[in-house]
Parts: structure tokens; sequence; C-alpha cells
């Protein structure tokens, strides 16, 4: 690629190697006054592995936390053994998965209301977990916001804790939008319940997002880059319908050899094994500096 020298890595996988050049060129023309960024949270702006240790998602933070009762982390690894295998499993379909996503996310809600989770514990929990930001995200959330960049982080984790985060590793700016799984907790912060529909790995393109105006206020954004980790993320851009050209970039973090194939299929660029964000800053340089 001769247009971004990143691209040359061993770890990044192309497949149509023309298209993602002319798409470059068109993202790059546009700059940032016509573009848009859709980004998953959970392994895609958060890391899979440091130091050789499996990170948090925003789920496993509640599931390890010692400030949640014991009998709350024996149910939650016994739902994720289960389920993770099969949100995972190269040889089922989207929609075979479906069905399995609704039944861990229900009952992993239900577990939490029935834990007295309460709200001022989140930021401990956060603190004390190892849930971490990609190396140079950072770099991204500050430069999208300076370009006044809309960021869309789309998320099957919990919206709480995703913007906890962000506020203790980098910064929560005014041009992100997170669509996630948000609490509701009493006058005396216990959580009760869950705001708005459900929202899991398979599900994006039936957020209420979708059904807003959002998108449509959006429509001289034409450009689009797109984040994600799973096949359910390629849903994320669904409500931008008025978008010309939408670049597809996938992190694809285990079961390389299983699922590469599928992810050269789906994604524009495929990013193995990589716990930085230096592919997208690298495409965003370009855009900002609008070189073709």
């Amino acid at each position: 690629m001769d247009l971004i020298d990143e691209l040359r890595q061993n770890n990044i996988h192309i497949r149509d190697e023309i298209k993602v050049t002319e798409m470059l060129k068109e993202l790059m023309e546009g700059g940032p006054d016509r573009l848009q960024v859709i980004a998953d949270f959970d392994m895609t702006l958060s890391k899979f592995i440091h130091k050789g240790v499996r990170c948090d998602t925003c789920h496993n933070i509640l599931d390890e936390s010692p400030l949640l009762p014991e009998f709350f982390r024996e149910k939650a690894v016994k739902y994720r053994k289960k389920y993770f295998a099969i949100e995972t499993d190269p040889n089922m379909t989207v929609e075979e998965k479906y069905p399995y996503m609704v039944e861990w996310w229900t009952l992993g809600h239900e577990l939490l209301i029935q834990s007295n989770v309460t709200k001022h514990k989140l930021e401990e929990m956060v603190r004390d977990s190892k849930a971490k930001l990609r190396e140079g995200c950072d770099w991204f959330f500050e430069q999208l916001h300076k370009q006044e960049v809309p960021l869309l982080i789309f998320s099957a984790g919990l919206g709480d804790l995703i913007e906890e985060i962000i506020r203790q590793q980098a910064h929560l700016y005014s041009n992100m939008k997170i669509v996630s799984n948000y609490m509701e907790f009493d006058e005396e912060g216990v959580l009760i319940g869950w705001k708005g529909d459900l929202i899991h790995t398979f599900n994006k393109n039936e957020s209420a997002i979708h059904k807003s105006d959002y998108f449509s206020r959006l429509r001289h954004r034409e450009n689009v880059i797109l984040l994600g980790d799973s096949i359910g993320d390629l849903r994320m851009a669904e409500g931008a319908t008025d978008a010309k050209h939408i670049l597809k970039i996938g992190f694809l973090n285990h079961k390389v050899e299983e699922s590469l194939q599928l992810y050269k299929s789906k994604f524009d660029i495929v990013i193995v094994q990589d716990e930085s964000l230096d592919i997208p800053n690298a495409i965003y340089r370009k855009i900002q500096n609008k070189r073709v």
C-alpha cells in the first residue's frame, strides 16, 4: 500500500488493495469535514491483551470485582465460559448465535440487579480492573475532537463503565456519543434496572440510534471509518444511509487461523493481534492533512 506505509506490515491483511486504495483517496480528499467515525468499544478501542495478560471487557470488570458478591462472580464466569465460545465460534452464523447472545446479556443483567451494584462503586471497579484503552487512543480522541469529527461509540457493553474508563485513561469529549447498555439507579444509587433496549453483539443495527435523527444530521459526512472486532460490528453503520464510502477496519484479536479468511471477506482492512490504534491513527493523519 503506497498511500500509507503502515499498511505494509505483516499483520495487516487487505483482500482488495485496489478498492481500499480508492477509498482511502476519497477519505483523504474529503478531509475531516466530511468524516465520521463509528467504533465498537470492547477489544476495539480497548485492548485484548496487555503484557501477556487478558484485559477486561466492561462485563469482565464486574465479573471479577471483589466489590460484588461471590455468587455473582461464580455465575458470571459460568455464563462467560458457555456463551463466549458461542459468540466467537467461526462455524456458527450470526442468526444462530443471536438467541444465545440475548440469553447471555439478559441473564447477566438480571444477575447484576440481584447483586446490589451501586453507582459509587463503579469508579473504584474501573480503577482496579485490567481494562485498558489501546495505545494511541488518547491521540485519536483528541484529534477527532479538535477537528470536530463525530465519534459514535457503539457497544454491547456497559455505557456507565465505558464513560469511566475513558475519563480515567483519556478524556471524554463533546464530539463523542456513546450508545450502550446504561444502568438505571434509584435515589440511593442502587442499580434497579436498565435504560432503553438491550444491545448485544449482534443487534447493533436495531438500536434506537438508527431510528433517531443522528445519522440524518450528518448527511454531509458521507465518509465513514468503522472500527470493530466482531462480524456483528459491521452492522453499526446501517443507519448511515447517505454514506458514500465506509472503510471497515477489523481487529482480529484471537482465533486468527480459524477466522482470518472470514474477516478478510467482511472487513476492508484486518489488523491481527495488535494492541494499538496505529493503523487508524496513520489513516487519520493523512485525512487530517488532506494528503493524497
